[in-house]
């Protein structure tokens, strides 16, 4: 008979021996990750790409994704904005609990390489041909598969690897939720400007009407000169309008983006602002390895990894399952006597599991994990190529912007002569009002262009900054 704490130390130290041997013996099967050679030229002046020359003291482009949202955002209004959306923000909170669950799920597969064990306490009584037996038992049951050939430990790194990747998601898609609520409240202000002026050029047109009809009441004019003016009006109508449908419908989408209505205070004015967001400067060597500091990028590696590890617990399931399960308890037929001088027992039972015949299974799902991880190379591969292109794509647009916007200005200058030119000339009787018209709608245009190069410009910071991996606050982007 021996002693329960005798049961509990042979337990504990088969355990232990057990465990040791187990780590010391254990064989990783997978493959050694390595990132694969990116498919890109080295930068992008090797392929033409304008570079911009912002002024002396910017942030540098290869910063851009340790650089916080906070100091990316330049105009305080904008900032709050940003801030209020990312406490708000659904999709950014739907995000971040699939991290959390990411998480869970990587404790269940570790929790696997670990010792279960269980207690129980049983009671049996028992009359037979007018005897009573009364049976007491305590136990602890403990079960472990030791991990020779690492395939526990792989499908640990699989579930750690996707963790790693979802949270890269959640970062992208703060960053991506940075670029929309900027874009949405820029193109929100934009929106205002052009409803400023479609107002104004309604209010230029209605005072022409005005003047038309008195001219054709003192005889100065005729009928046909009146009604083109009022089509004029009309349809400066219809456009101011179709301006004020759609400055609602940019403050739906920004609202949306913020997951509250927007503050009155924190509105944009009815003006572009000049630099609401910081402009990164692009040196004439960046490289393009800044780009696997993306978030997606990363997220690609880690699903890579998540690959790798998966071959090597699916290689594992052709070598034999080792596993250990031993139990300790006491009994007795008195329960006052259960952990005092009841009967202590000790067992060890280790088993062996070997894979004979499977039908092909292991074939099959070692032949699946080689196949996934071909398809992440394929799209960590893919995920630095729309990368390199979306940064190209910022630096081709930039580098005529300065170009376009003075030839824009200089177009509207002209016009602006043009207009006024005719429209004394109408007002004195000389010309038709189809000149006034003509040369009116082609300034409306060319304001309208002006405005919208404005908002391609603080746009294309936009797209570089998201381009370039982004900014994350550590503190502030929860």
């Amino acid at each position: 008979m021996s002693h329960p704490s005798i049961a509990w130390d042979r337990l504990r130290t088969s355990l232990v021996a057990t465990a040791a041997c187990g780590l010391a013996a254990c064989i990783n099967l997978a493959p050694e990750h390595r990132r694969p050679d990116a498919p890109l030229l080295s930068s992008w002046s090797e392929r033409g790409a304008g570079i911009e020359r912002p002024p002396a003291g910017t942030p540098d482009a290869s910063t851009a994704n340790a650089l916080a949202w906070d100091t990316f955002i330049a105009d305080d209004r904008l900032r709050a904005v940003v801030a209020a959306s990312l406490r708000n923000n659904r999709d950014l909170r739907i995000a971040a609990l699939n991290v959390e669950r990411a998480r869970a799920l990587h404790r269940v597969q570790q929790s696997a390489r670990l010792p279960v064990a269980q207690g129980g306490a049983s009671a049996t009584r028992t009359r037979s041909d007018g005897f009573t037996a009364s049976d007491y038992t305590a136990a602890i049951n403990v079960s472990y598969e030791i991990d020779f050939f690492g395939r526990l430990r792989n499908l640990s790194d699989a579930a750690l690897a996707a963790f790693f990747s979802t949270e890269e998601a959640r970062r992208g898609t703060q960053v991506l939720l940075v670029s929309e609520v900027a874009g949405a409240w820029l193109t929100l202000a934009a929106d205002q400007q052009r409803l400023v002026l479609s107002r104004q050029t309604f209010q230029s047109q209605q005072r022409t009407l005005d003047l038309a009809v008195r001219m054709r009441a003192l005889g100065a004019s005729t009928g046909l000169a009146v009604a083109q003016v009022r089509s004029t009006v009309e349809a400066s109508r219809i456009q101011v309008a179709a301006s004020e449908t759609q400055v609602a419908l940019d403050r739906n989408v920004l609202e949306l983006l913020i997951g509250e209505p927007l503050d009155a205070a924190l509105a944009p004015a009815a003006s572009l602002p000049d630099a609401a967001v910081v402009l990164f400067a692009v040196p004439d060597d960046l490289p393009s390895s800044v780009l696997v500091e993306r978030p997606d990028v990363r997220g690609a590696e880690r699903d890579l990894q998540a690959a790798d590890a998966n071959i090597g617990a699916a290689r594992a399931a052709y070598f034999p399952r080792v596993s250990l399960t031993s139990a300790a308890g006491t009994s007795s037929v008195e329960l006052k006597q259960l952990f005092s001088g009841g009967s202590g027992y000790f067992n060890v039972a280790p088993s062996i599991t070997l894979p004979i015949f499977t039908g092909g299974l292991n074939d099959a799902n070692l032949a699946i994990a080689r196949i996934d991880r071909e398809v992440a190379v394929a799209a960590y591969e893919r995920s630095l190529q729309t990368a390199f292109r979306e940064v190209a794509d910022v630096l081709a647009s930039r580098a005529t912007l300065a170009a376009r916007t003075g030839g824009q200005l200089a177009l509207i200058d002209a016009l602006e002569t043009s207009f006024r030119l005719s429209d004394a000339v109408f007002r004195q009787g000389g010309s038709s009002y189809l000149t006034v018209l003509e040369a009116q709608r082609s300034l409306f245009g060319a304001q309208q262009g002006l405005i919208s190069l404005r908002l391609e410009e603080q746009a294309t910071r936009i797209a570089l900054y998201k381009a370039l991996g982004g900014g994350w606050n550590q503190e502030g982007g929860k």
